[in-house]
C-alpha cells in the first residue's frame, strides 16, 4: 500500500514537471503553425500584451543610436519563446536581463540558443509588426520611433474591447478576425502604415471596405463598414500610395447586405483587421492568418493624425507634415516611374502624324 502511494506522488511530480517544462521552454501553444522541415507559418496567436510591447519598443528606441540595437521584435520573439506564447507570464526584468547580456557582448540567437521556437516567433513577429517602428520625419523633426498610426483620427473618440475570435452569423456561422472601434458615423479613418490600395468597394459582409497592402507585401489592412454616400476620401483609388496618417475614409455601419450602398449593421463602428501574407496564394484562400489587434490598438493610441476639415468640403485631410523612407517605398517609386516611362513610349510608338494638308 505505501509502496503505490509512493508510486501515486512520483507520478504527481513528474506530472507537474513536464506542464512546467512546456510552459517555460518555448513550445508554442500552436504546435502546428510551423512544420519540422521549415514550411510556411500556417497561423499566428498574437498573444503579445500591451505592456510587454511598450516595453519592448521603448527599448528598441532607447538604444536606435547605440552600438547596441536591440530590436523590438526580437525581444519580443525571445520572451514568447521563453514563455512558451504566454505572455501572462512577462515580467520587465526579463527584458532587462537581455538588454544586460547584449550589452556585454551576448547576440540574440545565442540568448534563446535553448528555445527551438524563437525562430518562429521571430520571422512571425517581424512580418506583423516590420512596419511600425523606423525612421520618418513629422512636423520638420527627424525622429526614430513609432511611425505607424492610430486607425481613428486625433480628436475623434472611439472605445474598444479584445473582441477577436467572437462569434459572428450574417451569411453562415463564423470567428470574427478583425477588431472593432465603436465611434460615431463620419470619424475619419487614418491608414495605419503605408502602402498601396489594392481592394476598394462593397462587399457583402464588410460593406463600403477598403484593402491597403505594405510594401513589403507581408500586411493587408482591412477597413470596413464604411459610411454610407461617402465612405472614402475622394482621393483614394485602387493602386494609388497612401502615406501612414492619411485620411482614407469615414466610420459608418454598412455591411450585411448583398445591395450596395446600404446600412445593415446595429451600431456605427469601424472593423479593421491585418492580415498576413508569407504566400500569395493563401491572400483569398481558407488559410488566411489574421491577428488578434487590441494590444497593437492601445500602442498606436499614442501615435494620432491630426486632421483637417477645409470649409465646404465633405472631406478631411491631414494637417501634419510627415515623410518616411523606406526601401520598399523606394522600390514602389522606381517600379511605377518603369511602368509610366513604358506607357508613355508606348503611346509615341502608336500615334499616327496627321497627312499633310494640300
Amino acid at each position: 500500500m505505501r509502496c503505490r502511494k509512493k508510486f501515486f506522488q512520483v507520478l504527481l511530480l513528474a506530472v507537474i514537471a513536464i506542464v512546467l517544462l512546456i510552459q517555460y521552454t518555448g513550445i508554442p501553444d500552436t504546435m502546428l503553425a510551423i512544420s519540422n522541415d521549415k514550411e510556411k507559418i500556417k497561423w499566428i496567436d498574437f498573444n503579445v500584451s500591451f505592456t510587454a510591447l511598450k516595453d519592448t519598443m521603448n527599448l528598441d528606441i532607447d538604444t536606435y543610436e547605440t552600438d547596441k540595437h536591440i530590436s523590438w521584435i526580437d525581444s519580443l520573439a525571445y520572451l514568447s519563446a521563453k514563455y512558451g506564447g504566454k505572455f501572462s507570464y512577462y515580467r520587465k526584468s526579463d527584458l532587462e536581463k537581455i538588454r544586460t547580456s547584449i550589452e556585454e557582448g551576448a547576440e540574440i540567437e545565442e540568448l534563446a540558443s535553448d528555445y527551438k521556437y524563437f525562430p518562429y516567433y521571430q520571422e512571425s513577429y517581424s512580418a506583423i509588426l516590420s512596419g511600425f517602428l523606423g525612421e520618418f520625419t513629422e512636423n520638420g523633426e527627424s525622429k526614430y520611433g513609432l511611425k505607424a498610426f492610430s486607425p481613428i483620427a486625433q480628436g475623434y473618440y472611439f472605445n474598444h474591447y479584445d473582441d477577436f475570435g467572437s462569434g459572428r452569423s450574417y451569411g453562415y456561422s463564423r470567428k470574427h478576425f478583425g477588431h472593432d472601434l465603436m465611434t460615431s458615423t463620419g470619424s475619419p479613418v487614418i491608414a495605419v502604415e503605408s502602402g498601396i490600395v489594392e481592394a476598394k468597394g462593397w462587399n457583402q459582409y464588410g460593406g463600403w471596405r477598403l484593402g491597403i497592402r505594405s510594401f513589403d507585401g507581408k500586411r493587408y489592412y482591412y477597413y470596413a463598414h464604411m459610411r454610407k454616400n461617402h465612405p472614402y476620401n475622394d482621393r483614394i483609388y485602387e493602386g494609388m500610395t497612401v502615406t501612414a496618417g492619411d485620411v482614407i475614409g469615414y466610420t459608418g455601419q454598412t455591411g450585411y447586405s448583398i445591395k450596395e450602398n446600404v446600412n445593415n449593421i446595429d451600431t456605427p463602428h469601424l472593423h479593421y483587421g491585418i492580415q498576413i501574407i508569407f504566400d500569395e496564394k493563401e491572400k483569398d484562400s481558407p488559410n488566411q492568418i489574421w491577428i488578434d489587434l487590441y494590444a497593437i490598438t492601445k500602442l498606436l493610441q499614442s501615435h494620432k493624425s491630426p486632421v483637417y476639415t477645409p470649409k465646404n468640403s465633405k472631406d478631411s485631410y491631414r494637417s501634419n507634415f510627415f515623410v518616411e523612407e523606406n526601401y520598399y517605398l523606394e522600390q514602389h517609386r522606381k517600379e511605377e516611374e518603369k511602368r509610366l516611362l513604358k506607357y508613355y513610349k508606348m503611346r509615341e510608338n502608336t500615334i499616327v502624324s496627321e497627312p499633310a494638308g494640300n
